[in-house]
């Protein structure tokens, strides 16, 4: 979630935001964002599904300012189209959107891969593993949902070993947007037993030391990933709105 939202922005009642905002306040924004997130990337919340924030003020036992302010951060990372007079419900995704990330991600993991072999310590490369060996435990048990954020989780590891801020701003950036079309590649069948045995041979690679490979493998997954979600959209039909590993 970004660090600093808009509050000149005006809300859907053509009101502008607070100026400022009490620290349960922020929390309960944060929790909204968090719930509608999930929900989206998940698969709870489809494409054009309705968000209320009436409705949503009830769940969370909040007023409707924390919930517009989650709205809008969530419109502006890309989950929530909320147009003047309209509203807010969950965004659709076009293909050509997708191809266009997860080029960039390719291009990205790859640099990413090179500076984890420069810089990674015994120590990093250990803990490269042990992420790896919690999506083995939940690909192991089919979980989809677990192996996902399993997924997050190792590759926030990456970000943390291979020390480059600005890598980490730029992917951290796209991170919601990302996690939608993560998830759906994850749920194809046969993918997370794929996509777990592509990690191992990544990791491998890092604890060989061989940054030329890890690169390429890093560049590789995030491609196979990009064609499993080609082949999902496929699947769905015409009517339908496909949202949401690598």
């Amino acid at each position: 979630m970004p660090q600093n939202v808009d509050r000149s922005a005006l809300d859907a009642d053509g009101e502008p935001f607070a100026s400022d905002a009490s620290s349960g306040e922020a929390s309960a924004v944060a929790e909204i964002v968090d719930w509608v997130a999930r929900g989206i990337i998940e698969g709870r919340l489809l494409p054009g599904h309705d968000l209320n924030s009436v409705d949503l003020a009830k769940r969370f036992n909040v007023s409707r300012t924390p919930v517009r302010e989650a709205l809008f951060v969530l419109t502006r990372e890309g989950l929530v189209d909320w147009s003047p007079r309209r509203r807010p419900r969950v965004s659709s995704v076009q293909l050509q959107d997708v191809r266009e990330i997860y080029q960039l991600r390719g291009i990205l993991y790859a640099q990413v891969s090179m500076a984890i072999v420069e810089r990674a310590t015994e120590d990093d490369i250990e803990s490269l593993w042990r992420a790896h060996r919690r999506l083995a435990d939940v690909a192991a048990q089919g979980d989809v949902d677990g192996y996902f954020w399993a997924n997050v989780a190792f590759r926030d590891e990456e970000l943390r070993v291979c020390g480059n801020r600005i890598f980490k701003e730029v992917l951290d950036s796209m991170r919601m947007r990302t996690n939608r079309l993560r998830r759906l590649s994850t749920s194809l069948p046969g993918r997370m037993l794929r996509s777990c045995a592509d990690h191992q041979r990544l990791c491998e690679a890092y604890a060989e030391r061989d940054g030329v490979l890890a690169a390429a493998l890093n560049r590789s997954i995030v491609l196979s990933a990009l064609q499993a979600i080609e082949q999902a959209w496929e699947q769905v039909s015409a009517s339908a709105d496909p949202a949401g590993d690598d």
